[in-house]
């Protein structure tokens, strides 16, 4: 491993994290030591990089850390050890770990993964996203009342779109998915995003 491939910014990281020092670390070794990949720093997370693409993220978690391939969705997966953080996530893919020893033992079929992750980099491969979205019956009703309304929906992107639809629509309760619109009737209006 050469020194010079290490970022800075992870060696921080790194110091000052408590929960998954070691594990961090043993997958740090591990990433590095892929030749092709660059060490970067991004989303608070040492993050490895091919040409400026992402590729894989370390990061933990309460219960586990993990590897995240961007890409993920595109591996093989032979060994059914991939997983979907959660059903919203559509291209990426973690390896979850709670301890060194399983690292150590994973250590040849984590750097194939890397690999493949690589190549399907360097194909250029996308992940085909599903960019349908359901508007639910609560805001379907807002935009009868209020037309105006549904001219400054659709006017958002797709990704604001969604975003409050899956907001909208997580309610159990209609009562609750009601006043969550109503809340944000005037974002809405004003061309923002839920997070803006």
């Amino acid at each position: 491993m050469i020194d010079s491939t290490r970022n800075p910014k992870v060696d921080g990281y790194l110091n000052n994290i408590e929960k998954w020092k070691e594990e961090s670390e043993k997958l740090r070794t591990i990433l590095l030591n892929c030749e092709e990949l660059t060490e970067d720093f991004k989303w608070k997370h040492p993050c490895y990089t091919l040409e400026g693409k992402n590729i894989v993220l370390i990061h933990g978690f309460k219960e586990y850390c993990a590897l995240l391939f961007h890409k993920g969705a595109l591996l093989k997966d032979r060994h059914g050890i991939l997983i979907q953080q959660t059903e919203n996530v559509q291209a990426a893919r973690q390896i979850r770990f709670t301890n060194v020893q399983e690292i150590t033992e994973l250590e040849p079929l984590l750097k194939a993964y890397v690999h493949e992750a690589i190549e399907i980099e360097k194909a250029g491969l996308q992940v085909t996203l599903n960019t349908e979205i359901t508007i639910p019956k609560e805001l379907q009703d807002k935009f009868t009342e209020i037309p105006e309304l549904k001219t400054a929906f659709e006017a958002l992107t797709p990704g604001r779109q969604r975003a409050y639809s899956f907001y909208f629509s997580q309610p159990k309760q209609s009562k609750t998915r009601v006043s969550r619109v109503e809340k944000c009737l005037q974002q809405i209006l004003d061309g923002k995003g839920l997070k803006d």
